[in-house]
C-alpha cells in the first residue's frame, strides 16, 4: 500500500516536513537491522480521534530496545504526547502511526553501543492492511515453509526490524503462490503467529490463541482481544495449537494494529466453517469496532488527541 504524505515527522526532537526526514546511508541500521518500531492506529470516532493503547505501545517500544540493552532520551509519556502533537499539526483524523529508534551514523560494524540511538514518529493515512473486504470477508492463507524465529537466536519480544527479516519470506512465500498472508510455525511445529499478526482459533465455543513461548509478538490487540472475550463469557485458552488444528477449527482470525480483527476463510485452501465469518469472530469484531468507531470505551484504551 503507497504511502500517503503528511506535512510533519517528528524527528530527534524536531517537527520537520515530511521529505526532510532522512538518514545517512552509512547508519547502523541499514546494515545491520538495528531498530525497534511499533505500529498504532488512531480512530475517527463519534467523540473525536482518539488513539488505540497509545501508551501501551510506546512502553512495548521501550521495553524492545531494552532487550538489547538499548534505550532512547525520552520517556512513553513523552512519546505519546510526540505522537498526539503530531496527529493535531498533521490535522489527521484517522491515521496511521509509527515510533521508530533505530542506531545511526557513527561508526561500521557489527557492534551497534557507539551509534547514536535515533528516533521518529510518523503518522500517516491508512486504510485495511489486508484490504477493504478482509474485515468482512476473510481472506485465504498458507502455511508457510518458513519457520517462525527459534527464541534462543532473535528474541520475538522485542519488535526489532531485523525480525521482519524473517516475516518478510512467510509473506513473500504466500503472496507468490497466490495467498493473501502466511502463517508460520515455530521451530517445535506448532502454530506461531502470521508474519505481522497473532492468531486465534475458535472450536466448540472455545477460543484458542498461541502463547509468548512460540515466538510470537506480545500483541497490544491481541491482549485486548483476550479482555474483550472475557466480558463476552468466551473461555479462551492460550496453549500450544498443532498444525492439524487450524484445518479442523471453526473459525480463525487474526489481530494486529494493521489487520485489526481480519477473519480467516481457507488455510491451504481447506475451507474454515462454512467459508464466512463466524459467530465468535463476529462477536468479538462487533466489540472491537463498537469501541474504536463510537468512542464508548469502558476499558480506558482510548487516548483522545483534543482532550
Amino acid at each position: 500500500m503507497a504511502l500517503q504524505k503528511s506535512e510533519y515527522i517528528w524527528m530527534n526532537g524536531e517537527y520537520i516536513g515530511w521529505d526532510d526526514a532522512k538518514i545517512h546511508v552509512l547508519s547502523h541500521v541499514v546494515h545491520y537491522g538495528s531498530s525497534w518500531f511499533e505500529g498504532v492506529r488512531a480512530y475517527e470516532t463519534t467523540r473525536g480521534t482518539a488513539v488505540f493503547r497509545l501508551q501501551e505501545h510506546m512502553a512495548r517500544l521501550t521495553q524492545s530496545l531494552k532487550i538489547y540493552r538499548s534505550e532512547m532520551d525520552y520517556t512513553p509519556e513523552q512519546l505519546s504526547d510526540v505522537a498526539l502533537e503530531l496527529i493535531r499539526r498533521n490535522k489527521l483524523k484517522s491515521c496511521y502511526i509509527r515510533p521508530v529508534a533505530f542506531r545511526g551514523y557513527g561508526e561500521l560494524g557489527v557492534y551497534p553501543m557507539n551509534c547514536p540511538m535515533e528516533v521518529v514518529i510518523a503518522a500517516w493515512p491508512w486504510g485495511r492492511y489486508l484490504g477493504p473486504e478482509a474485515v468482512e470477508e476473510g481472506v485465504d492463507v498458507c502455511v508457510s515453509s518458513w519457520n517462525r524465529i527459534a527464541p534462543n537466536t532473535m528474541p520475538t519480544l522485542s519488535k526489532a526490524g531485523g525480525n521482519y527479516m524473517n516475516a518478510q519470506l512467510i509473506k513473500i512465500e504466500a503472496r507468490s503462490n497466490g495467498f493473501t498472508e502466511g502463517i508460520g510455525l515455530s521451530v517445535q511445529g506448532y502454530v506461531s503467529e502470521g508474519s505481522g499478526e497473532n492468531i486465534f482459533l475458535v472450536q466448540d465455543g472455545v477460543l484458542y490463541t498461541t502463547p509468548l513461548g512460540a515466538s510470537i509478538l506480545a500483541g497490544i490487540t491481541r491482549s485486548s482481544i483476550i479482555e474483550i472475550a472475557g466480558d463476552l463469557n468466551i473461555q479462551v485458552v492460550t496453549d500450544q495449537i498443532p498444525r492439524a488444528m487450524l484445518y479442523t477449527a471453526d473459525e480463525i482470525f487474526f489481530t494486529g494494529t494493521a489487520v485489526e480483527v481480519t477473519p480467516v476463510r481457507s488455510v491451504d485452501h481447506v475451507v474454515i466453517g462454512d467459508g464466512k465469518p463466524g459467530p465468535v469472530t463476529r462477536r468479538i469484531q462487533n466489540r472491537f469496532f463498537s469501541i474504536v468507531e463510537s468512542g464508548d470505551d469502558p476499558y480506558g484504551w482510548l487516548t483522545f488527541v483534543n482532550e
